[in-house]
This record gives structure tokens, sequence and C-alpha cells, in this order.
């Protein structure tokens, strides 16, 4: 990529693009990127039946790794190799077998080594499904994609 190209949104794009060559889990779920910007991502994944629990509804381990992939590809997307450590996630209502979940995430806090992060998923509906709240740990220096920026590019 040329020094001319590093502009914040290609960085991000880089850094989906190098993220999803690895991510098993997010492409076993079905799951789709469908935007990510400098501190934020926007993905979908369609609710299958196995990925129902004993009522018949999508299980909410399952709903949270929506959040939590949303949540990855936000905070990776300055090009630092970057964690979680810790989050908190709230269901709010259930999503059944069909349902389309959007898990959008924005960064709320930046500063040093760690991030906030807050994650809507919603459905097909405009419905809220669940809220998450991610707390992030940066390695400083470490590149998702070597030869880009590091860091939050203002």
């Amino acid at each position: 990529m040329d020094a001319a190209v590093h502009t914040p949104q290609a960085v991000a794009d880089a850094t989906r693009d190098a993220m999803w060559l690895g991510d098993r889990a997010s492409r076993l779920l079905g799951m789709a990127v469908l935007a990510v910007g400098p501190g934020s991502a926007t993905l979908t994944m369609a609710v299958r039946e196995d990925m129902l629990n004993g009522h018949d509804i999508c299980h909410g381990g399952i709903i949270t790794t929506l959040a939590d992939s949303a949540f990855a590809y936000a905070c990776n997307a300055h090009n630092e190799v970057t964690v979680a450590s810790g989050f908190d996630v709230n269901l709010l209502a259930a999503a059944r077998q069909g349902d389309m979940l959007t898990a959008s995430a924005s960064e709320f806090s930046k500063a040093g080594r760690t991030g906030v992060y807050d994650i809507l998923v919603s459905n097909q509906r405009g419905e809220q499904v669940a809220a998450f709240r991610g707390r992030s740990y940066t390695m400083k220096g470490k590149p998702v994609v070597a030869g880009l920026p590091v860091g939050p590019q203002r």
C-alpha cells in the first residue's frame, strides 16, 4: 500500500481483510463484515436452527459472540493488535430462527493502551436484541498489518 493511501479508512480496510483471513469463529457462524472504519465496525449474522437453545430462541452466547466479533474489528481497525480485557452484555430481547442480526460497534473512548467500545445488536426490524460494552487492551506498536501506520490516525 502506497504511503499516499494510508488514510485511516484504508488502514481499517486492510486490518479487516487481514483479520478475516484468520477469523474462523466468525466465518463458522456465518457472520459477514458489512463495514469497518477507524474505531467502528458493523457485522451481520443470520440465526440458524443450530444456534437455538432449549427454548427455541438464539443462544445468548451466540448473540454475544456476534457482538464480540464486531468489537474485535472496531478496536483493531487502528492497526494495533488489540484484545478484549472484559465486557458486559445485556440481552434485551429474544432472537429467533431466521432473524438477521446486526451488531454495530463504535469506539466510546480510547486512551493509551485501553479503550471502551459500545456494541448494539438489533434484528431486521430494528428491535434491540443486546447491548454490549467491551473493554480493550492494545499492544502498543504491534501492528495487525506490517508496513501500515499503527494507532489512531487523527
